[in-house]
This record gives structure tokens, sequence and C-alpha cells, in this order.
């Protein structure tokens, strides 16, 4: 028989299924995506720290789990929340089941609950606190729970995720990406050497970065920037990361120092980061926006990109000091999308162009960013 799980949020509402995954229990904000595709990667985007994931897409597992379409080290969600479970997956890549693989991970999971009712209160109150159980079930007892955990605003959630140690990035894109790019030759100094601050990193970034010809060299997010500086870099990256921006005091002053020193690029909480050390401020969103389905406009072209986002903050438009430049719109809710300095070489989107959403409308900006390298490399 089928073990009961339960999904208790902060509003009262219990949701009753089967439990997925660990056995356990675990607490954390409540929101969904869109996607079709691409749970594995959802699972190990570090992003999703402090999260419990809801699948909008009802049938999930049915193409298994392969170590090549990781994110990071390992999945790194809360908890998981999913319609139905395929227990038989059919991929010729497939080297796994995704409940053996939560089990592993120690991620707890529900399926065969509501998830249109679940995402229909999401979007009408906003993305909620919740506790995700297979071991209490006592209704009560889940929702007082839930009403006392945290939840994201004010938190640093990225020290939980950086890297304790530098390292260097040599894996190019996998052999399975449709990208036509040229595979890199192998690493040389006559390579551009971009420093990436690593907040959460996904690792298709660096492959990205490595697809192009870059040198590149990870480095904790907490690094300071006489850190980054001592390592020469041509280029610096700022990654994306989960949880709320404004706490983290040290990287906003980093990215503060490095501005001018080196052409910069950041994603997501990157993309957040440049503009609070610009004089920004950044606000939490009603309940994000997370999905591979994204339309954003691109202000100059007014070329539309489909694109893979995962956020819950955004920069505040009416925040913005005159120096920044608006360059890209969310055409959904018209936030701000992404930013450009007009001072120095900066810039930055609130979005996944690593992701292969379009799917490749959004990897103009790797190759922008290559071009301001290119200069400095000679």
């Amino acid at each position: 028989m089928a073990q009961v799980a339960k999904l208790a949020l902060e509003d009262g509402t219990v949701y009753c299924g089967t439990a997925l995954g660990a056995i356990g229990e675990t607490e954390g904000e409540v929101c969904f995506n869109t996607s079709m595709t691409g749970y594995q990667e959802i699972l190990t985007d570090p992003s999703y720290r402090g999260q419990i994931v809801t699948m909008t897409y009802p049938h999930i597992g049915n193409y298994g789990v392969n170590p090549e379409d990781v994110e990071s080290s390992r999945p790194q969600l809360a908890g998981f929340v999913i319609r139905d479970y395929c227990d038989q997956p059919s991929n010729f890549r497939s080297a796994g089941h995704l409940h053996e693989y939560l089990q592993q991970a120690g991620v707890v999971g529900i399926s065969q609950i509501d998830t249109r009712a679940l995402v229909r209160r999401i979007r009408v109150h906003g993305a909620l606190k919740g506790v995700l159980s297979s071991v209490e079930l006592d209704d009560a007892r889940l929702v007082a729970r839930a009403k006392a955990s945290p939840g994201l605003v004010g938190r640093d959630l990225v020290r939980e995720v950086i890297p304790t140690q530098m390292r260097m990035w040599d894996e190019p894109l996998s052999r399975w990406s449709t990208l036509t790019e040229t595979p890199p030759a192998s690493m040389d100094d006559a390579q551009p050497h971009v420093v990436a601050l690593d907040f959460g990193m996904k690792w298709n970034i660096p492959r990205h970065l490595r697809q192009l010809g870059c040198r590149v060299t990870i480095v904790p997010g907490t690094a300071s920037a006489a850190e980054v500086m001592a390592l020469q870099p041509e280029g610096i990256f700022l990654s994306n990361g989960p949880g709320d921006p404004e706490p983290l005091t040290g990287p906003i002053e980093t990215v503060r120092h490095l501005l001018g020193k080196a052409p910069i690029f950041g994603i997501c909480l990157g993309h957040q980061l440049l503009a609070l050390a610009c004089g920004a401020k950044t606000f939490k969103l009603k309940f994000g926006h997370r999905g591979a389905n994204q339309p954003v406009l691109e202000l100059d072209s007014e070329r539309v990109e489909i694109t893979s986002q995962n956020h819950g903050f955004a920069v505040a438009e009416d925040s913005l000091p005159t120096h920044l430049k608006i360059t890209h719109r969310n055409l959904n809710d018209n936030t701000i999308a992404g930013l450009e300095h007009r001072n120095a070489a900066a810039f930055s989107v609130q979005y996944h162009p690593e992701a292969s959403a379009g799917p490749h409308d959004s990897h103009y900006l790797f190759a922008k960013f290559y071009q301001q390298l290119r200069p400095v490399a000679g």
C-alpha cells in the first residue's frame, strides 16, 4: 500500500496524496514551475533552495533521470510536488527512476494531489509557506508548523549553496546539446579569462562560457573584490542563486567595487545584485516567474524571446538610478527583465539564457559578453 503524505499551507489548506521520494518532513515556500520537461534540471538548480516546487505539467518521471542533465552536484530544493508519477520511464538516456533519485538525495515529495487547485491558490493568494510530510499527518499540527516556518524575505540562502573553494571549469556543453558552436580548443592563456562569482550557479552557465572559448575560474560568492581582481579577470560573471538579494550586503559591496574593472555579465540573482550595487532596490513578486515559457521583449530590436526563468524577486523600476538602462521587459507583467550600465561595461538579465527555452533565443547574450572580452584579450 502506498504511503500517505500531506502538504499543508499557512492559510490552513491541506492536500493529501501519496509519498514520493524520501520519507520525512520538510518546510519551505510553495511555488510552481510551468515547464513541461526538465524536472531534473529544476531539482538540481540551487536557486530553488528553501522552496517546495510544484510542477504544473501533470505527468512527471516519464523519461527517468541521468547523470548528465544536472545543474549542480545534487537536488537542492526543499520538496517536490507533482500530480502523476510515472514509474516506467522510457528514454534511451534514462539511467534510473525519479522516485529512487529523490530517495537517495533525501528529498521529500508528494504525488496524486490536485496541482491545478494548488497553483490557482498560489496565483490568487501569492506564494505561501508550507510543510510537506509523510511522517506527521495531523492537519492542525502541520498547518501550525507551516505558519511558524521562515519565509524567504530577509534570509541569506546563498550561504547554503555556495562552493567553499575556487575551481577551474573545463567542461563544455553536453554532446546532446543542439547548439552548433564549434567545440572549444583546450584552455590556454590566449583565451579570455572569466572569473565567475558563484552564488548557487547552474552548471550550464560555465559550460556555455567554456564552449565559447573562455578560461573559467569559479570562486565562492563571498569572495571580495580584491580576491577577484587578484585573479586578473578579463571578464566577471555574476551567477544565479536562491532567495532574497537584499540581505547579501557583502556581495553587493563586492560588485560595487568591481564595476568598471572588467566587463560584467549577471544572470538572475546576479542581475539583482548588479542593480543593488548601482543603488536600485528589489521587491518580492506575488508568486514569482518560474518556467520555460516566459516571454521577454528586447527593447532595442523589439524582438521577443521565449525564456526560462526562476526567481521570486525583481528590481523595482521606480528605484533605478539614471546610469542604469532597461534593456528587456517581461511581457507577462512588464517587470524589468534586463539592465545595462550606461557608463561601464556591465549588463544583466532576469532570466536564464543558458537554458534552451526558445530554444536558442537568448544565447546571443553569451556572445555579447564574449565580444566585450575579446578586445581586452587581444
